[in-house]
C-alpha cells in the first residue's frame, strides 16, 4: 500500500501543478477583472488540481476511482460557485462602497484644507489692513505731525474704530473655533424663542439704526420654547442679524417670524439685500467663503464668518440652518429642537 502511495503521489503531483499554476495565473487575471470572477476561480483550481491528479494517476484510465472523484468534484462545484459568486458580488459592493466613501472623505479634507488656507489668506489681509492704519495714526501722533486737538480726537476715534475691528476678528475666530471644537457641550434648557431673539435685537439694535435698517418681529411673545443654551443661542441669532443688517440697505426692513412644527421650532430672518445667486445659496455657510457682495470687513467689526458661527451653533443644538431666496431679499431660516423633542445634537 505504501509502496503504492509512493508511485502515485508524483504523478498525481506531476498533473495536478501545471492546472494549479494556470489556475492561480487565470485568478490574477480574473481580480482584475472582476471580483466575482476571481472568487469562482478560486474556488474550482483546487477541484480542478484534485481532478488532474486522479487523472494521472489512472492513467489517463477510465476507472471507478476516476469516475468517484468526477461525480464529488461536480457535487462540490454546484455548492461552492453560487456560494463564491455571491461572496464576490458581495465583496465587490463592498469595496466600491469603501472606494466611494474613501473618495468622499477624501474631497472633504481637501475641501475644508482649502476653506482653511483662504481664510488664513483672508484674515491676515484683513488684520493688515486696521493694524497698518492704526501704526501710521501712532506715528503721526508721536513724531506730532497731528497736533490740534480736534486733528487728535478724530485720529484717536479713528485708532479705537480700527481696534474694534480687530477685537471682532479674534472674537468671530476664538467663537467659530469654540462652535466646531468636538469637545463643545452645551447645557440645554428650556428657552422662550421670543426672549431670546428679543435680546439679539436689542443687541443689533445699534447697527441696525446706524445703517437705518427697521428690524420688525411679529408677536414674540407667542413664539414657542425651544431646548437650548441662551448664550450660544443668541449668538447664532444676533450672527443672522449681523448678517440680514450688513446687507441690506438704508431704509430697508428686517422680518423676524416664527413658529413650530412636528416637534421642531424654526425661526426665519427675511431681509432686503435683493437676493444670493443660486450657485452660493449651498456656499454661503462655508467657512472663509466671500460671496460677490464680499463680506469683507469694512467699518463694521467682524471678520465674515458670522453664518459659519451661527450653523456650528445651530448643529450643537441638535438643528439646522438653511438660506432661500424669498423677495425682497433671502429668508435664512434656524430649526430647533423643543423640549418635547428627541433630536441629540449632531457633532463632527
Amino acid at each position: 500500500m505504501l509502496t503504492e502511495l509512493a508511485h502515485a503521489a508524483p504523478l498525481a503531483l506531476l498533473f495536478a501543478l501545471p492546472v494549479a499554476v494556470a489556475g492561480a495565473i487565470l485568478m490574477q487575471v480574473m481580480r482584475r477583472r472582476s471580483i466575482a470572477a476571481a472568487m469562482i476561480t478560486l474556488a474550482l483550481v483546487p477541484l480542478a488540481a484534485a481532478l488532474g491528479g486522479v487523472v494521472g494517476v489512472s492513467g489517463l484510465m477510465y476507472t471507478p476511482e476516476l469516475v468517484g472523484t468526477i461525480a464529488v468534484c461536480l457535487v462540490v462545484a454546484v455548492v461552492t460557485v453560487p456560494a463564491a459568486w455571491w461572496l464576490g458580488r458581495r465583496f465587490a459592493r463592498e469595496a466600491l462602497w469603501q472606494r466611494e466613501a474613501d473618495a468622499a472623505e477624501l474631497d472633504a479634507v481637501r475641501g475644508a484644507e482649502a476653506a482653511r488656507r483662504e481664510l488664513v489668506a483672508w484674515m491676515s489681509h484683513d488684520l493688515r489692513s486696521p493694524l497698518a492704519g492704526i501704526r501710521g495714526m501712532t506715528d503721526a501722533l508721536a513724531d506730532g505731525i497731528v497736533r490740534e486737538p480736534a486733528e487728535v480726537a478724530d485720529y484717536l476715534a479713528r485708532i479705537r474704530r480700527e481696534s474694534d475691528r480687530m477685537a471682532g476678528m479674534v472674537e468671530d475666530l476664538f467663537q467659530l473655533s469654540r462652535a466646531t471644537s468636538a469637545a463643545l457641550n452645551l447645557t440645554l434648557v428650556p428657552l422662550a424663542l421670543g426672549e431670546v431673539v428679543s435680546d439679539a435685537v436689542a443687541a443689533e439694535a445699534p447697527a441696525a439704526a446706524a445703517a437705518g435698517v427697521e428690524i420688525v418681529a411679529t408677536s414674540p411673545e407667542t413664539w414657542p420654547v425651544v431646548r437650548g443654551s441662551d448664550s450660544e443661542l443668541t449668538r447664532a441669532v444676533r450672527n443672522l442679524l449681523a448678517n440680514a443688517i450688513r446687507h441690506t440697505q438704508g431704509g430697508g426692513r428686517i422680518e423676524l417670524t416664527a413658529g413650530s412644527s412636528g416637534g421642531s421650532a424654526w425661526l426665519r430672518v427675511l431681509d432686503a439685500c435683493g437676493g444670493i445667486p443660486e450657485a452660493d445659496l449651498d456656499r454661503v455657510f462655508t467657512v472663509g467663503f466671500r460671496g460677490a457682495a464680499a463680506r469683507t470687513p469694512g467699518e463694521g467689526p467682524g471678520a465674515g464668518l458670522g453664518l459659519a458661527i451661527a450653523r456650528a451653533f445651530a448643529e450643537a443644538h441638535g438643528g439646522t440652518i438653511g438660506v432661500r431666496n424669498r423677495t425682497p431679499g433671502c429668508e435664512f431660516e434656524l430649526v430647533l429642537p423643543t423640549p418635547g423633542s428627541h433630536r441629540t445634537p449632531a457633532r463632527t
